[in-house]
């Protein structure tokens, strides 16, 4: 890795960090107000269900509806724990899912240099 390269993966995760505490300080100031917490928790719970009901609505189409899904569920997931439960759920079939095709395209793979090249 090239110096500026670091240098830049350095900024980011600053940034990221500084980004973070903001967020927190911010839901902080929220949660001590109830009108304005139940507001919040009301507009996490429109985005983050209508990202998941896009995602459902997209899944019979080629792309990536079930990702959208996931996301949205990342979303209402940062307020509800309902939400993070099924979420955590979902991200791990998600894996293992994943894990699955690559073991199955390692054994193409395999099974495709082994054959003998046709002539």
């Amino acid at each position: 890795m090239s110096e500026q390269q670091s240098n830049a993966k350095r900024a980011g995760a600053a940034v990221g960090r500084a980004t973070s505490s903001a967020a927190r300080g911010t839901r902080a100031a929220i949660r001590k107000n109830p009108t304005a917490d139940k507001v919040y928790r009301t507009g996490v719970g429109v985005v983050g269900g209508g990202t998941v009901a896009l995602g459902v609505v997209l899944m019979p189409l080629p792309g990536p509806g079930s990702l959208i899904a996931l996301g949205g569920l990342g979303i209402l997931a940062t307020e509800f724990e309902g939400a993070q439960k099924v979420s955590r759920k979902a991200n791990a079939a998600a894996k293992k899912a994943l894990d699955a095709a690559k073991a199955a395209k390692a054994r193409r793979d395999a099974s495709r240099a082994a054959a003998p090249a046709p002539q």
